[in-house]
């Protein structure tokens, strides 16, 4: 059997700070969130905020095309 080796270190605050920066980024923060949660290298606690984070962009995305469908069809059905 193959043993996988985890990475159980302890994520320092300084890199926190520099994660945070990184993923205030627009369009590289979303690519260093889909590779801090799914690429094989990144601490455990990393990899599930970063799942976690991917979950609520996705939520507020759909949300937003939601509403945004919602009111443009509400305008446009006001000038038919």
């Amino acid at each position: 059997m193959k043993m996988e080796q985890v990475n159980n270190q302890v994520v320092k605050t300084g890199d926190w700070v520099v994660t945070l920066l990184i993923a205030a980024i627009p369009l590289v923060g979303l690519i260093m969130m889909f590779v801090w949660a799914f690429g094989g290298n990144t601490t455990p606690s990393k990899a599930n905020w970063a799942k976690a984070m991917l979950i609520w962009a996705a939520i507020i995305i759909g949300l937003t095309l939601l509403f945004t469908i919602l009111g443009v069809s509400i305008i446009g059905s006001m000038f038919l």
